[in-house]
């Protein structure tokens, strides 16, 4: 059949060439949107190589850490003292070390104060009114008493808001370590006033109050063969960027709490019951359901007491980046296990008695499925166990640990709408725990490394839970109004953390909405997936860059994806395709006009041709006189050619109907073109020409369908695969005036 057609167009082609008048231009730079991205990458080296892997020289510091941390519930404080090893892994000598302190971003004046530009609202509530222009009494941030070496000896350091710089007597020698020691407290912020990640809720009715403790710590930032110290502040939308090291936690609560957090809690046994000791064995061996280790009963017997008495956990951990941990006297813990390829993890809930039922039934439940979910798409879960909170007004992630808001009303009514935001972002902070907990990226400075790859493998994992609240086919016309936005409100992906426009668009759906496609539409299921692997077994626990992702999904697909990352990672370009013209044409063997005329513009009279087949437009006045019926001078045409050229005719099926399609593209983003033939009959067609038919022409491209039946509609991207702005043009015939049709695609800026 391919043969056929071709000889059918040889002619064909010729005739939609026209003359165009050559113009003498002035030279200028390589501007097609398919010109490599090399020259926009960091140049590879030996540590960060050309095909995206991690290269012969690529270093990583190491940093443990020993604390003994005090949980003051009575005055909601934090008193801690930590034991710091620093290795010190590159070939750099340091003469001096960067530590964090996130907490300073609530000290009660700050620069995120002097550089807010909002200006006044028409109504306040109290709370508002209060937080802005009463004077703020919370005396927050970190209150250092000590910074010594590992003799006794002050270190000298200097504070530059969030973070700490400390001088050293001796630089520390590639390969050596250094230890050091920091104590210090500070108040714990209740959240719901104050905001902020981390910190604490108060329930009223009982007094109780649950604690979900983050960046309490000063903890060292990273230091790496791309740019040295990432010291950037906290300015608090931008996260955080760590190094891998072990912990040995000892944290002291009142002795009526239940904790947990990064780790494994070593002397378990000695903290709770032996009755709650024993369903927590259970709970090791238990598949199929979660197991209810410390029962609603005993929380609600636990929160009356406010015991005087302490007691102390120990938690060790290993090669993590961070740790974090919640305790609270109202807490209900359930737990169980979860089956990998290779190992067996444990899923484990705490939640108070508020966030049932919803919690009982589904939390555990969740996290097992997100575990196995992006354990396919990655790597087993290398840590023992990953554990979900219920903290309203929350959804932040750690090691092996996270906080998720989700609870009913007090008449205790789950919705479809409180069920399905409750399993988001169960599955999107558990997500988390691979992307940039273990595929450790730099949040500081690229939110979507983390955010928005994290928010493309929960799509995934959201759909297995529960299809039919989390469809697939959501995506990616799920971005397009943010796609089709006011461009003075857009920024590029490729954006620093703090100076991203519409941040959740930017970081989480925009980048999510691109994978999506790129696996889908573009790469497929097969190619996307082997090269996404690829990516997160070269770097987990290694701090990946952009240009590791970009490099790593092209050297492991044999796929030039630049343009992708160009158009949809470095600009505010959106897609347009729009069908701009349909021509359809019969055939015959009967001279034309047209061919007549253009082969005698070209010097040539048509009685000179050999037989040939023509095909002629329904915009001719020839048209109506052919007939759609093959006649038999045309098949002994065909015939003839094929015989001579070995060819059977036997089961050929001659085309009828030939359709000359003008596709344009208004909007700045390079897609394949997506289209779906319906014929007459009702049966419909759907191909897909790749991305690259755009090469030569950025503006405009033509196809030409063949069919031995009557087309009756064309559609562009008839599923919204590729987040078409404007669905008004897709259609042939044109459909009538919908939703789209005041959106101007001539409006946008490139």
């Amino acid at each position: 059949m391919k043969n056929l057609a071709t000889l059918i167009f040889v002619f064909f082609s010729i005739s939609i060439v026209s003359a165009q008048e050559t113009t003498v231009k002035k030279g200028h730079y390589n501007t097609s949107k398919f010109r490599q991205l090399k020259q926009d990458l960091p140049t590879p080296n030996k540590q960060h190589t050309a095909s995206g892997a991690p290269g012969s020289d690529y270093t990583q510091q190491k940093v443990d850490y020993v604390m003994d941390i005090t949980l003051d519930d009575k005055n909601q404080k934090i008193i801690g003292f930590e034991k710091i090893t620093y290795h010190n892994n590159s070939k750099d000598p340091l003469t001096y070390l960067w530590v964090q302190l996130d907490q300073n971003i609530r000290e009660s004046h700050t620069k995120n104060d002097e550089v807010s530009t909002r200006g006044t609202r028409a109504l306040y509530s109290p709370k508002q009114f209060s937080k802005k222009f009463l004077t703020n009494d919370f005396d927050g941030g970190f209150k250092l008493q000590e910074v010594k070496d590992s003799h006794g000896n002050d270190l000298p350091y200097k504070i530059n808001w969030t973070m700490m710089r400390i001088d050293l007597a001796t630089p520390i020698a590639p390969g050596s370590s250094f230890e050091f020691s920091i104590k210090w407290w500070y108040n714990i912020n209740n959240y719901f006033i104050d905001g902020g990640r981390s910190g604490f809720e108060l329930f009223e009715n009982d007094g109780n109050k649950l604690y979900i403790i983050a960046q309490f710590f000063p903890r060292l930032a990273v230091y790496n063969n791309v740019e040295g110290w990432q010291n950037a502040q906290f300015w608090g939308t931008g996260e955080f960027a760590l190094e891998f090291g072990d912990y040995t936690v000892n944290i002291t609560t009142p002795s009526d709490h239940i904790l947990n957090g990064t780790g494994l809690i070593t002397n378990l046994k000695e903290l709770i019951t032996k009755k709650q000791y024993n369903r927590f064995l259970k709970a090791q061996k238990t598949f199929n359901k979660p197991i209810i280790i410390v029962t609603q009963e005993e929380a609600e017997k636990a929160s009356k007491e406010f015991s005087t008495k302490t007691k102390t956990w120990t938690l060790e951990a290993k090669n993590v980046r961070d740790f974090a941990f919640s305790s609270s006297r109202k807490f209900i813990w359930d737990g169980m296990a979860v089956q990998l390829e290779s190992k067996k993890v444990m899923a484990y809930s705490l939640y108070p008695k508020e966030g049932n039922p919803l919690w009982e039934e589904h939390s555990s439940r969740i996290i097992a499925n997100t575990l196995k979910e992006y354990s396919k798409f990655t790597f087993d879960y290398p840590y023992p166990k990953a554990i979900s909170v219920n903290a309203d007004r929350q959804g932040m992630e750690y090691p092996m640990i996270c906080w998720n808001h989700g609870r009913p009303k007090n008449n205790k009514v789950v919705s479809d709408r409180l069920k399905k935001g409750m399993i988001g972002v169960i599955t999107h902070e558990i997500g988390h725990n691979f992307f940039p907990m273990i595929v450790n990226s730099d949040e500081r400075k690229w939110s979507w490394m983390d955010e928005g790859i994290n928010t493309f493998v929960e799509i995934y994992a959201e759909e297995k839970y529960d299809s039919k609240l989390f469809p697939t086919s959501k995506y990616p016309k799920n971005i397009i109004g943010y796609m089709a936005g006011n461009q003075d409100n857009l920024t590029p992906i490729m954006t620093n953390s703090e100076d991203v426009k519409q941040f959740g668009s930017n970081a989480y759906h925009k980048p999510a909405a691109g994978l999506f496609i790129l696996r889908e539409t573009i790469m497929g299921p097969e190619l996307f997936d082997y090269a996404f692997k690829t990516y997160a077994n070269r770097w987990k626990f290694k701090h990946p860059t952009p240009a590791d992702f970009f490099r790593t999904m092209e050297d492991a697909s044999a796929m030039d994806l630049d343009w992708f990352w160009r158009g949809w990672f470095y600009t505010t370009r959106n897609n347009d395709i729009g069908i701009k013209d349909v021509t359809s044409y019969r055939v015959t063997d009967i001279k034309t006009k047209r061919a007549t005329e253009l082969l005698k513009k070209y010097g040539k009279n048509i009685d000179e041709i050999p037989a040939s087949l023509y095909l002629v437009s329904e915009k001719s006045e020839e048209y109506n006189r052919v007939s759609t019926t093959k006649k038999p001078q045309e098949l002994k045409i065909l015939e003839d050619y094929l015989k001579e050229n070995n060819i059977s005719l036997k089961d050929i099926d001659i085309p009828n109907y030939f359709y000359e399609i003008h596709f344009e593209k208004l909007g700045g983003l390079i897609m394949p073109i997506i289209v779906e033939y319906t014929f007459e009959d009702g049966t419909k067609e759907r191909l897909q020409y790749p991305a690259q038919v755009w090469r030569k022409n950025d503006k405009e491209v033509t196809k030409v369908f063949t069919s031995s039946k009557k087309v009756v509609s064309i559609v562009v991207d008839p599923d919204q695969q590729t987040a078409d702005v404007n669905e008004a043009n897709n259609h042939w015939p044109k459909k009538a005036e919908n939703r789209f049709e005041s959106f101007k695609t001539s409006t946008i800026k490139e």
